[in-house]
């Protein structure tokens, strides 16, 4: 198994971009797509212990568009799981998980820190 999960959805573009960076520098990957392989409260717990809230939501999404103002002010735990349970389109892609790292978005970068 690799050391690096690369978490997303296969149509998002910054995915897209992240795995032909990663298959160009010969480095392997496991790719866990939110919508074939599901999303569980442990990986959210583990994102959310990982990564600021503020950065892991997308709010330019379309998802996070059509919340409503109640939904939008939750942003704490528990709330937030529930949420991301049932939306998972709402984390800003891609998230990376490396060893000890985690990284959200591509951001060629911080990718090459990976090398």
């Amino acid at each position: 198994m690799s050391s690096i999960i690369l978490y997303g959805i296969k149509n998002c573009d910054s995915v897209k971009k992240s795995c032909k960076w990663l298959d160009n520098n010969c480095i392997n990957y496991c790719f866990h797509d939110f919508h074939k392989h599901g999303i569980t409260k442990s990986i959210i717990n583990e994102f959310l212990k990982n990564i600021e809230i503020e950065r892991l939501i997308n709010k330019r999404s379309t998802t996070w568009k059509k919340l409503s103002e109640k939904e939008k002010k939750c942003l704490f735990k528990p709330k937030i799981i529930e949420l991301l349970l049932k939306n998972p389109t709402l984390i800003k892609r891609p998230v990376i998980k490396t060893k000890n790292k985690f990284l959200v978005g591509f951001d060629q970068k911080k990718f090459e820190e990976l090398i």
